[in-house]
């Protein structure tokens, strides 16, 4: 894929003019080979022919995924990802028209996220010390790794939900980043723009016992790296997005909570609360690192579908 010309220089204007993240580029490159394949087949081979590709290439990018019942969203996605590289193709005269420029979005519907009521969160959050707790072992590296992990959960959960970062945020935290005595953590979110995200008193005493319990655990592996991971997995490397997911899971079934509920969760129930108790929707915003404020404005419809439920449970006339 990257010895296609067209497809490097469009890296290089994401990375230089879009200031784009890596998790975006890399999205990128997948939309653009999964296109290249349902067009010219898995055994095509750079350069491809971007200039012969037309309206019925697009149509068939589009009817693939329609095929497979993926949700409008993701389907969406992928055919603005091909718009978008179409469309500096153009620009930079590879091509003399745009296959997808003439293509409608597939109709989202009204998709509303998937949130936690505060009592759940609540159980979430304590699930760690209930479940690993459980585990007994007279091994005493085993045991320390276990109090490692119960602590690094919490901080984790506890960090997801008190500021509302995005999972993939949260993994290239560096710890520098985590200001524990003023309370806040400053993050770098998509086209790498930068925010601060205060901190509550349970995430800020968690990500303590959290940084305090890895020492001991690299201490016991006789090793010490001054840059060491704010989150280690078992072999002392950076926790992944995709470890967390698992991880999640596993307390989310332990807590008997719907099993679709992912990391996401807690930042759709993060502005889903502050709405609830007041907060102005601006401020939700600078805390989600939203660019735009109609993507905040979900969460606002959450609220009211949250009431009408309340109201249709507790009004005797409802």
């Amino acid at each position: 894929m990257m010895n296609d010309p067209c497809v490097e220089h469009f890296v290089q204007y994401l990375e230089g003019e879009k200031n784009a993240s890596e998790h975006t580029i890399s999205n990128y490159l997948v939309d653009i080979r999964q296109y290249c394949e349902i067009v010219w087949g898995e055994d095509a081979q750079p350069p491809y022919k971007w200039a012969a590709a037309d309206r019925f290439a697009a149509r068939k990018f589009l009817v693939f995924f329609q095929k497979l019942e993926l949700s409008p969203a993701t389907t969406g996605r992928k055919l603005s990802a091909l718009r978008s590289f179409y469309k500096f193709l153009l620009r930079e005269e590879y091509v003399e028209q745009n296959p997808f420029s003439g293509l409608n979005l597939p109709k989202k519907g009204n998709y509303l996220p998937q949130i936690l009521s505060i009592t759940e969160v609540g159980r979430l959050l304590d699930a760690p010390a209930k479940l690993v707790g459980q585990q007994q072992s007279t091994n005493p590296k085993q045991k320390l790794w276990r109090e490692y992990m119960v602590a690094r959960d919490s901080a984790i959960l506890e960090l997801l939900y008190s500021t509302g970062m995005r999972i993939n945020e949260l993994v290239t935290l560096p710890e520098e980043s985590i200001d524990l005595l003023s309370g806040v953590a400053r993050v770098r979110g998509k086209g790498k723009k930068e925010r601060l995200c205060p901190l509550g008193s349970p995430a800020t005493r968690t990500i303590m016992k959290n940084l305090e319990l890895r020492e001991n655990v690299w201490l016991l592996e006789g090793r010490r790296d001054a840059r060491s991971p704010v989150f280690l997995n078992k072999n002392g490397g950076a926790i992944s997005a995709r470890s967390i997911e698992r991880m999640m899971k596993k307390y989310v079934l332990f807590c008997g909570l719907n099993a679709d509920l992912t990391p996401h969760s807690l930042r759709h129930s993060f502005a889903t609360h502050l709405l609830d108790a007041g907060a102005d929707l601006r401020s939700v915003q600078e805390l989600l690192g939203h660019a735009s404020l109609s993507t905040t404005q979900i969460y606002t419809h959450v609220s009211v579908e949250r009431l009408k439920e309340v109201y249709q449970l507790a009004h005797p006339r409802a």
